[in-house]
C-alpha cells in the first residue's frame, strides 16, 4: 500500500509541477508581449511628436531666412513641444531640439535671404540645415530603444 501512496503522490507532484511550469511561462510570456506592446506605443508617440517638431521648424527656419517678422504663435508650438519631448526624450534629443529653436530665431535678425544666395547656401551645405543635430539625436535615441 505504501508503494501505491508514493506512485499517486509521485504523479500529483509530477502534475503540479508541469502546471506550475506552464503557468509561470505562460505569464512571463504576456509580460513580455506586454512590454513590447509599450515601447512601440511609447516610439509611436516620439515618432508623431519629432515629426510635428519637424515639420513646424523647418517651416519656422524657412520663413525666418525670408521676413524679419516671426510668427508668435509658430514659436510658442515649437517651444511648447520641446516642454513635450522634456517629458518623454533623453537629454540629447532637447538639447538639440532647443539648438535648432535658437538658430530659427537668430535668422530673424539676420538680413532676409535672396534665392540666389538660399541657393548658395544649399550649395555648400552651410546655414539650412539647423535640424541636422535634432535628427541624428533622434536617431540614437531609437537606436538606443531598439527600435532602428
Amino acid at each position: 500500500m505504501d508503494v501505491a501512496y508514493i506512485s499517486a503522490l509521485s504523479a500529483l507532484a509530477g502534475s503540479m509541477i508541469g502546471g506550475l511550469t506552464s503557468g509561470i511561462t505562460t505569464w512571463m510570456n504576456q509580460r513580455s508581449q506586454t512590454r513590447a506592446g509599450q515601447i512601440a506605443h511609447e516610439v509611436a508617440r516620439r515618432q508623431e511628436l519629432y515629426k510635428d517638431f519637424i515639420i513646424a521648424a523647418s517651416r519656422a527656419y524657412a520663413e525666418a531666412l525670408v521676413t524679419s517678422e516671426p510668427k508668435i504663435e509658430e514659436l510658442i508650438s515649437l517651444y511648447a513641444m520641446i516642454s513635450r519631448m522634456r517629458a518623454l526624450s533623453s537629454s540629447d534629443v532637447v538639447t538639440c531640439a532647443e539648438q535648432a529653436l535658437l538658430e530659427t530665431t537668430k535668422a530673424y535678425f539676420e538680413p532676409n535671404r535672396t534665392v540666389p544666395e538660399l541657393r548658395e547656401l544649399i550649395k555648400s551645405g552651410t546655414g539650412v540645415d539647423p535640424l541636422k543635430n535634432f535628427a541624428e539625436a533622434v536617431r540614437e535615441e531609437f537606436r538606443r530603444l531598439d527600435y532602428v
